[in-house]
């Protein structure tokens, strides 16, 4: 019976719409029927003045558009949510710059803007600050705490052992009683930068042998870098309290809660506090490290100057 492999049905349409009428969903039901209103409108203005097939040939494509946006679907998703995605993005300012006190007018030195383009917006983000502890402040919206969690290879375990980390697993998503956020990534990991910081302590060791054990390995690690792109996968949990009374507080006992229960399955989990979180965030954004792009890159805390106000500032 240990030997026994764990297996378990997940329906595939878990999220999926309910029917409501001719298999239809609710979404797909009042598409069709406001393109068979609309599509009656026309015919009753304009079929006293065209003749019928005149009428046909302007309503098919009409009701083609109809029917691809109700029953269409891409990577999963409903041709309406891309059309309004689309019209959403094509809505959306270009650029946003973060200025709480408002945009203001370009200094004389910045190159000018071409009329027809619009003005940068003010940059709205989710979070307002990020506390010492951890807490993402989010404003009226609560806050959220993230968990670091390590994977856990359940294909080497027998299958007792197995049925008891899907029973702990199911266990905690049991026990969750507010919104949690699954993020698996994979990041680039930078060998060469540690391949040089093991040359370096070779030459500290206290024996030969272990300083020539050292570069190899380091020299091992170089060709690593050069012939693969070796990945590192993280896991962050994100635990989210609305409201604007006591939410941190309730964030963090649900993310402590969290990183204490998955602990028991063998993950080495931790609670990120403010710096940790904070280059959690930044990697989220802008996953390239400095060695990573093939384009020069300013630093974070190296202003940007314009060539006028360049030779301002040189003696």
């Amino acid at each position: 019976m240990d030997d026994e492999e764990v297996h378990a049905r997940v329906p595939a349409d878990i999220e999926a719409p309910d029917r409501i009428v001719w298999g239809l969903t609710a979404r797909q039901v009042a598409i069709l029927g406001a393109a068979a209103v609309l599509g009656y409108l026309i015919l009753k203005s304009v079929g006293r003045v065209l003749p019928l097939p005149a009428v046909a040939i302007l309503l098919i494509p009409f009701a083609g558009v109809a029917v691809a946006l109700a029953l269409g679907r891409r990577d999963g998703l409903p041709l309406d949510a891309w059309l309004w995605a689309a019209i959403m993005h094509r809505r959306t300012p270009r650029r946003a710059a973060p200025a709480p006190e408002g945009a203001t007018r370009a200094p004389v030195w910045a190159p000018a803007v071409a009329a027809d383009r619009p003005p940068p917006a003010v940059l709205r983000l989710p979070a307002d600050a990020i506390g010492d502890d951890g807490v993402i402040d989010l404003g009226e919206g609560g806050a959220t705490v993230l968990v670091a969690a390590t994977t856990v290879n359940v294909g080497l375990r027998t299958g007792a052992e197995q049925a008891a980390l899907v029973g702990s697993y199911a266990r905690w998503l049991n026990s969750l009683t507010g919104p949690v956020q699954v993020v698996v990534s994979a990041q680039r990991v930078d060998l060469t930068s540690h391949a040089m910081r093991v040359a370096d302590a070779a030459h500290s060791l206290p024996h030969p042998a272990l300083a020539d054990a050292a570069l190899d390995y380091s020299d091992f690690l170089l060709d690593v870098a050069a012939r693969r792109d070796p990945l590192w996968r993280t896991v962050t949990i994100a635990h989210t309290a609305p409201g604007e009374r006591g939410a941190a507080a309730e964030a963090m006992r649900r993310a402590e809660h969290t990183a204490a229960t998955l602990s028991t399955l063998g993950a080495q989990t931790r609670v990120l506090d403010g710096a940790t979180a904070a280059a959690v965030l930044t990697a989220a954004v802008d996953p390239y490290q400095y060695t990573d792009a093939s384009w020069p890159r300013t630093p974070v805390h190296q202003p940007v100057i314009g060539p006028r106000f360049a030779e301002e500032l040189s003696p």
